[in-house]
């Protein structure tokens, strides 16, 4: 792990733990234990670890969704790998997963911008999935906004009940979140 990472991953922990606005860089500097002049030899400022962590997810995302809409899958398959990549990125790190539910309103006004196209783009994509999941009959037809907030709700706070319950493998949170996000729960 490079210097600037081991910046990135305290950054992503103090943030989480005190918030963006309560922690200096010298916090982040005490985190790794070095000096905090020696943060801007690979970072310029809090602002850009913030914007580097948020943006990072958020480009993982897209690109996630991206490969996703590519792939000759039906749409329940592709939801299947919608949560896929939400378990991945928690599973990875949910220090910076956790920043994507309120810390990017913080970011500057042009990160913010591009943060929030991202994640436009991601929703739209993902409408667009369970529309034509209804269409081809895979799913019920729902209410499609409510069924998308419900869905990115639960995968927006997964982190918060995985670090509770890190005893479950990724693979078996797949499939339990798709049996109780699109599958449902009531019995048939």
């Amino acid at each position: 792990m490079t210097q600037k990472e081991k910046i990135l991953k305290a950054g992503a922990k103090l943030f989480r733990k005190q918030s963006y606005s309560a922690t200096s860089m010298q916090d982040i500097a005490d985190e790794l234990s070095i000096k905090a002049s020696s943060l801007y030899n690979h970072i310029s400022s809090k602002q850009e670890i913030l914007s580097e962590l948020l943006l990072s997810n958020a480009e993982a995302f897209v690109k996630g969704m991206k490969d996703v809409k590519e792939a000759e899958l039906s749409p329940t398959d592709k939801l299947k790998r919608i949560i896929s990549i939400h378990v991945r990125l928690t599973v990875e790190d949910t220090n910076k997963m956790s920043l994507m539910t309120n810390e990017w309103k913080l970011l500057t006004e042009e990160n913010k911008e591009i943060y929030l196209s991202h994640r436009s783009a991601y929703e739209k994509s993902l409408k667009s999935i369970l529309k034509e999941a209804i269409k081809l009959g895979e799913i019920k037809d729902v209410n499609i906004d409510l069924s998308l907030f419900s869905i990115l709700s639960t995968l927006r706070w997964l982190y918060s009940w995985y670090d509770r319950n890190r005893d479950i493998s990724p693979i078996d949170l797949e499939i339990i979140l798709f049996k109780n996000l699109i599958e449902g729960i009531v019995t048939k």
